[in-house]
């Protein structure tokens, strides 16, 4: 295994870390704001996060004549996607529990190699293999108790597609332009419509931003603006299937973050699911020594 493939495998594995604590952020969020006003600052304060690294960048503006075109329209496919995505998984997880959420959410890791199969993107059988260990080691850190169907879990299951439509598109436009820049304008579409969205539908509040300030800051620097932008670095030469089983791990870290930062217990059926899970990734990751 050669030095880039673990680097990009450990920029992925750093950003399920981020995302997987995120998804307490989201939930304390939720109890000033409404999902639209909280993704639409997020992302647009991500966005101004890496803003200094673009300008720092050697010969570099954030547009030129060159490259501004493919920049745009790339930035706002996964700009559309991010908001969509992101959208019905923030409205679901007011209905749901977090470990539903991300126990469903996870579902992408299956969606993308079924996307594959329509695609140049196929997935050999050891991924597929790792994706079902992984989707089954998710089911036993997150769920508790019978599965019941709410309202919330289908927002959150049809955020899971276009999850996995992001997922997809980002490892076929980021070799192709500055990942800097693909991420700074899909953050600001991802933003933008979301604030639309917010101003439309909720009641947007100067002292409720306040009160969720914290969960802002971490959501807008460490979840967009750092994560995100790890995540189109990092699939520049990482299979999209390989990477929404590393990327899927967010759901241990989410439970993990619970279990030393809030004091929830984890129990043997946490453990298993957070064994299989690394199983699935392990397995997926044995298909770099191998031509598919």
């Amino acid at each position: 295994m050669n030095s880039n493939t673990l680097k990009n495998d450990f920029l992925l594995l750093l950003t399920a870390i981020i995302w997987g604590v995120s998804f307490t952020a989201q939930r304390a969020g939720m109890e000033f704001i409404g999902p639209f006003t909280f993704n639409g600052i997020r992302f647009l304060i991500g966005a101004v996060s890496i803003l200094p690294i673009i300008l720092l960048e050697k010969k570099t503006t954030i547009v030129n004549k060159q490259n501004s075109k493919p920049i745009i329209i790339y930035g706002a496919i996964g700009g559309i996607l991010l908001y969509l995505g992101a959208s019905l998984q923030q409205i679901g997880i007011v209905y749901t529990s977090a470990g539903k959420a991300g126990f469903i959410t996870g579902m992408y890791v299956i969606i993308v190699p079924i996307f594959g199969i329509f695609s140049r993107h196929k997935a050999g059988w050891r991924r597929w293999a790792g994706a079902l260990l992984s989707i089954t080691g998710l089911y036993f850190l997150s769920v508790k108790g019978t599965i019941k169907i709410n309202i919330g879990d289908i927002f959150v299951l049809l955020s899971a597609f276009f999850w996995a439509s992001h997922v997809i598109a980002i490892s076929h436009f980021s070799p192709r332009v500055n990942a800097l820049k693909l991420a700074f304008v899909q953050y600001l579409v991802c933003g933008g419509l979301s604030l639309i969205s917010a101003f439309i539908i909720e009641n947007v509040q100067t002292n409720t931003l306040l009160m969720a300030w914290m969960p802002i800051l971490y959501g807008s620097i460490f979840s967009v603006g750092i994560a995100y932008t790890l995540q189109v670095y990092a699939q520049k030469k990482v299979h999209p299937a390989h990477a929404a089983i590393i990327l899927s791990l967010e759901g241990v870290f989410a439970v993990l973050g619970g279990w030393l930062l809030l004091g929830e217990t984890l129990g043997a059926k946490g453990i298993i699911g957070c064994v299989l899970m690394l199983g699935g990734m392990f397995i997926s990751q044995s298909t770099l020594f191998k031509k598919q």
